[in-house]
């Protein structure tokens, strides 16, 4: 491995399962502020308080009483914000038949 690839990342494939799998497992129980998606060129508000959970082979976000985006891990796409008080969240939602959805996930802050 050069010294380039090791700085830079080398060549990425697309994210094998294993990778999807512990990207959802790391975040398994982080406790929600809210939840936000873009629409019509605005970031609304969509869910407050909550979890995420990864049960048997699927990934839910659950916020406000309500289970807003349930995807299988195989099919999951996690992105963690610049600031790391969150994520993205990309993926078809088994809630609505598949249609796929980009949500973005902010974090409650614990000082350690």
């Amino acid at each position: 491995m050069s010294i380039f690839s090791k700085l830079f990342g080398g060549k990425k494939n697309g994210d094998p399962y294993s990778v999807r799998l512990e990207r959802a497992k790391a975040l398994h129980g982080q406790v929600v502020k809210y939840v936000t998606e873009r629409r019509n060129d605005n970031e609304d508000v969509i869910g407050r308080g909550g979890a995420l959970t990864v049960k048997d082979d699927t990934f839910i976000v659950d916020s406000s009483g309500d289970r807003l985006f349930v995807c299988n891990i195989s099919e999951l796409e996690v992105s963690t914000l610049m600031s790391g008080d969150g994520v993205i969240v990309r993926g078809p939602n088994l809630l609505e038949d598949g249609k796929y959805r980009t949500i973005t996930v902010h974090f409650v802050y614990y000082r350690k």
